[in-house]
């Protein structure tokens, strides 16, 4: 597998919820030596950098972040769910009145 690097700092983890994905990368001369990045899944744009001095921590915040996309996920599709059934609801409502 060939290494992949994105601003001088090497990647060695990534995990993938929904359509984003949560990346670590490591830099061992680095102030911070490591890094958690946001992307879209199959993009090389990596965003909101959480810049970390131990690895421990990275993968922590890596798990955090990942988690708050599966709530936001998991909000986003009750929402929808009640949305529908909403609109499906006043809909044989008013096929009832006719």
């Amino acid at each position: 597998m060939e290494k992949e690097i994105n601003a001088g700092y090497t990647i060695t983890d990534r995990l993938t919820v929904g359509n984003s994905e949560f990346i670590i990368g490591q830099r061992d001369t680095a102030p911070a030596q490591f890094v958690t990045w946001k992307c879209i899944k199959g993009e090389k744009d990596y965003f909101w950098g959480h810049y970390l001095g131990d690895r421990l921590a990275a993968v922590e915040d890596l798990c955090k972040r990942a988690l708050e996309e599966i709530e936001y996920l998991r909000t986003f599709q009750q929402e929808k769910s009640t949305s529908g059934k909403t609109a499906r609801q006043v809909k044989r409502h008013h096929e009832l009145e006719r």
